[in-house]
């Protein structure tokens, strides 16, 4: 049997369920049938109302077409679209830990996540950076990485959600090297036989030699010249300010980003509403959108599903290739 991809539907005051709704109503029945939702029932039928679907919502286990739903009951749910409430940074969180388990369990192919807030899941006591340092630690991974996948540009992020202080000091050869080496290991396994990854400098023009600054120098030159030893095809440091160009030309099929906006800049500039983000290192197959819970527009029906459209897509070639490695 076939084994489902998973979608959590993130922030019930989100347009989470909006977004899945849409997306799962322009879908053939086929790929409905072999896709669960793990999140609130009442919330998921809110959605389907507000955009006028005639899918009904239906339990996992039905031969009715249908949006099927693995409903996870929790209290105090506001029952409304666009607040801000704990009781929704508590349901996010539980929806993405039922996915996790049941990825863990051989039931699930691959999750895709809808998007959570931050705040609110501070608030309900989960302190956690995001869905990458979340997944991270519920699969007990050591380490994660972000990639931001797009049609002409895709970005891997040697850090995501911490300061540029920080991110400066995070940018060593050991995690640059790692870096490079995840996303090619990725590159590969997503059809890709010999990936082209670039490498962006910290610093303007990568230090100028020293003169504005080092770390280019001494912590990512000899990270790349430690990947191309080991046989990858990888270039850098390279000037942030031409490296996304030349990407976005055909010339790389991937590029190392040092910190969290040197990354998303050009992708939200390029492919805002198609662009994937998908957690790498991790034991289980995770895509999901890159966009936010948007309250302002959360209930009114505008939410654009075209971002879960191509998450699902890529979820899709995600368990092609698990598929693969376990037949091999």
């Amino acid at each position: 049997m076939t084994r489902p991809i998973v979608i959590t539907m993130g922030d019930p005051s989100g347009v989470g369920a909006e977004v899945t709704v849409k997306a799962l109503a322009d879908r053939p029945e086929a790929l409905r049938r072999s896709t669960i939702v793990v999140g609130d029932r009442d919330t998921l039928q809110r959605a389907v109302g507000i955009c006028g679907l005639g899918l009904p919502i239906v339990e996992p286990g039905s031969t009715e077409d249908g949006i099927r739903v693995a409903h996870v009951p929790i209290k105090g749910l506001p029952g409304r679209f666009g607040v801000l409430d704990p009781a929704c940074g508590e349901a996010a969180f539980r929806y993405i830990e039922r996915a996790v388990r049941m990825a863990e369990a051989g039931e699930a192919a691959c999750i895709v996540t809808a998007p959570i807030n931050k705040e609110a899941l501070n608030a309900a006591g989960h302190h956690y950076d995001g869905h990458t340092g979340m997944l991270a630690h519920l699969t007990g991974s050591k380490s994660s990485w972000m990639l931001l996948a797009s049609e002409r540009l895709s970005v891997v992020h040697v850090s995501t959600h911490v300061s540029l202080k920080d991110a400066i000091g995070r940018a060593t050869t050991e995690r640059v090297l790692e870096t490079i080496r995840t996303g090619h290991r990725h590159l590969r396994r997503m059809g890709i036989e010999a990936p082209r990854i670039a490498v962006a400098g910290i610093n303007p023009h990568c230090g100028e030699n020293g003169l504005f600054g080092r770390e280019d120098d001494d912590a990512i030159a000899p990270a790349v010249a430690q990947a191309r030893a080991e046989g990858i095809d990888v270039q850098g440091p390279i000037s942030a300010d031409t490296v996304y160009h030349r990407a976005y030309q055909g010339g790389f099929d991937l590029v190392v980003a040092q910190y969290h906006d040197q990354g998303h800049i050009p992708i939200k500039l390029v492919a805002f509403d198609t662009a994937v983000n998908v957690s790498l290192g991790l034991p289980i197959d995770r895509c999901s959108v890159d966009h936010g819970t948007a309250f302002d527009i959360a209930g009114t029906g505008r939410a654009n599903h075209g971002n879960m459209l191509s998450a699902l897509d890529y979820a899709a070639r995600m368990t092609g290739a698990a598929r693969a490695e376990e037949a091999a």
